[in-house]
């Protein structure tokens, strides 16, 4: 059992179980364990041996949750009667089919019964109601919205019965995010949440009854390691009705007469994740070189080798017209560039735009650290970069007290910062993350730049900094984990941006 203090939401749960996956831990044995830990808590509450348990399953996992019961609870000695309330072929997950099969296998023990329509439903409403256990497998962390039957009648079915009434994670009926009741919902003697929990269940005793926070099984690190269920959940879905512009605009700041790839491996790195635009804007002696990397970047100019104060006439028409800005792929270092940047930084913070600050752009925030705190800002530093910011050399220091430096930092600075590594550490000063993918061939120039398109699509989506900059390490890990496995330790960074479409891909994310 755990502490209410920490509540999560059921995108969050979600989240948690993909990467428990991700790590090495099925979702078919998360649901093992929560489907024996529901057993085990119901055992507990009352003696079933001989007892007639009813189980009112819906189609989902909340339903295979209750499938491993029932079978958990007739070695007990229970009368178990499953009820499912659709047709067993339009079960929805692999893991709740498996324990639905396994169920109709239990010919002694189990009686098994799909119900497709209210009327069926209704000729079974008495053998419901007299059951000495009745358990709501229902919809769980699945509902929205007002319930449709048959669900809505075997909720009020439910609510009638004279027996222990048990909701599995959340009672059927209840936003597991906000608590709201739509219509009706099931009000259960006892609720058995898995792992942590559930924000929805906060103050709804009347419909929870008692709440026990179950322990499945589930890593501690699945909800610290960034994994694909961060990535689902981060992708803005494509409507068939989208228009250009929704999936947002990125502007670089980059460039100059020394450094011509950078800011371009930025801007195909965010088209690649998703962007609708990515233009750079550079100084008009090297936008040539730019352009000349591929026909999808626009490219604006302003005169001069470097970016100083009077690049500003050609920059902030553009920044009102993105979503992101990224400042710092190959900008340079003369002293009117870093005059140039803080006060960039000032106009974007003001007009509450995304932000990411790179390679020269970091070290013109290092000589003024605090410029930016508040902002919707993402700092993507290696550890000699770090110093610059904070003043420590975090290389010394063991991973785990890395991370406290970090967010440390990240709460001073009120930003979110990203610490590139072998493992990279993000945080906002509150949350952190650790990224686990990649590796050593990532050494090579312009994988940073990569990464800083990536956030900055992200940041585009309206995703929060913490999670932009999380994902992004994540997706920027496997591409170039994607082209080791292809090519070796014998890559460059174009190959990291081919393969961003593969990561997506991989996980199954359109």
């Amino acid at each position: 059992m755990r502490s209410r203090e920490r509540k999560i939401s059921s995108t969050e749960m979600a989240i948690i179980d993909e990467n428990s996956e991700w790590l090495g831990v099925p979702r078919l044995l998360l649901m093992e364990n929560a489907g024996k830990a529901l057993a085990t808590e119901i055992s507990k509450k009352i003696d079933v041996n001989g007892k007639k348990v009813v189980i009112l399953a819906g189609l989902g996992n909340n339903g295979g949750d209750s499938f491993v019961a029932a079978r958990h609870l007739a070695p007990l000695g229970a009368n178990v009667y499953v009820f499912l309330l659709g047709k067993s072929k339009d079960i929805r997950t692999d893991e709740a089919r498996k324990n639905w099969e396994a169920l109709k296998k239990m010919i002694l023990t189990v009686k098994t019964v799909e119900i497709r329509y209210v009327e069926e439903l209704k000729k079974f409403e008495n053998e419901i109601k007299s059951a000495d256990v009745i358990i709501d497998g229902m919809l769980g962390t699945g509902v929205r919205g007002e319930l449709r039957d048959p669900y809505r009648t075997a909720v009020e079915i439910f609510n009638k019965s004279s027996g222990l009434k048990v909701a599995v994670d959340i009672p059927t009926g209840l936003n597991p995010d906000t608590g709201e009741v739509h219509g009706t919902a099931v009000k259960a003697d006892l609720t058995v949440t898995f792992h942590a929990f559930k924000k929805g269940l906060d103050g709804k005793r009347e419909y929870t009854g008692d709440v026990i926070v179950a322990n499945i099984g589930v890593p501690p690190e699945a909800e610290v390691i960034v994994g694909p269920g961060d990535l689902r959940a981060a992708v803005k879905p494509r409507r068939p009705e989208a228009k250009k512009g929704d999936f947002g605009r990125v502007l670089i700041v980059g460039g100059s007469n020394l450094y011509t790839g950078a800011p371009a491996l930025c801007a195909m790195a965010a088209l690649r994740c998703g962007c609708d635009l990515s233009i750079i804007v550079a100084p008009e002696s090297v936008a040539s070189s730019i352009r000349s990397f591929s026909p999808n970047i626009i490219v604006h100019t302003y005169s001069g080798n470097a970016f100083t104060l009077n690049a500003f006439t050609t920059v902030i028409p553009l920044v009102e017209k993105c979503d992101t800005i990224v400042i710092g792929p190959g900008l340079g270092t003369m002293d009117e560039t870093f005059e140039a940047c803080l006060k960039l930084f000032e106009i974007v913070k003001e007009k509450g735009k995304a932000l990411v600050v790179d390679a020269d752009g970091l070290k013109a925030l290092s000589t003024s650290p605090t410029i930016l705190a508040g902002a919707r800002a993402v700092l993507t530093p290696h550890a000699g970069e770090f110093k610059g910011l904070v003043n420590l050399d975090i290389t010394k220091l063991p991973f785990k007290e890395r991370i406290k430096e970090v967010k440390k930092a990240a709460k001073q600075l009120n930003l979110t910062i990203l610490l590139k590594g072998h493992w990279d550490i993000i945080s906002d000063g509150n949350k952190v993350k650790v990224n686990i993918t990649g590796n050593p061939a990532m050494t090579v120039g312009g994988t940073g730049d990569v990464l800083s398109g990536l956030v900055a699509t992200l940041l585009a989506w309206k995703n929060e900094p913490f999670t932009a900059a999380s994902v992004a390490a994540f997706i920027n890990g496997v591409a170039g984990d994607l082209t080791a496995q292809e090519k070796g330790y014998h890559i460059v960074a174009t190959d990291l941006v081919d393969k961003i479409p593969e990561v997506f891909k991989k996980f199954e994310i359109n």
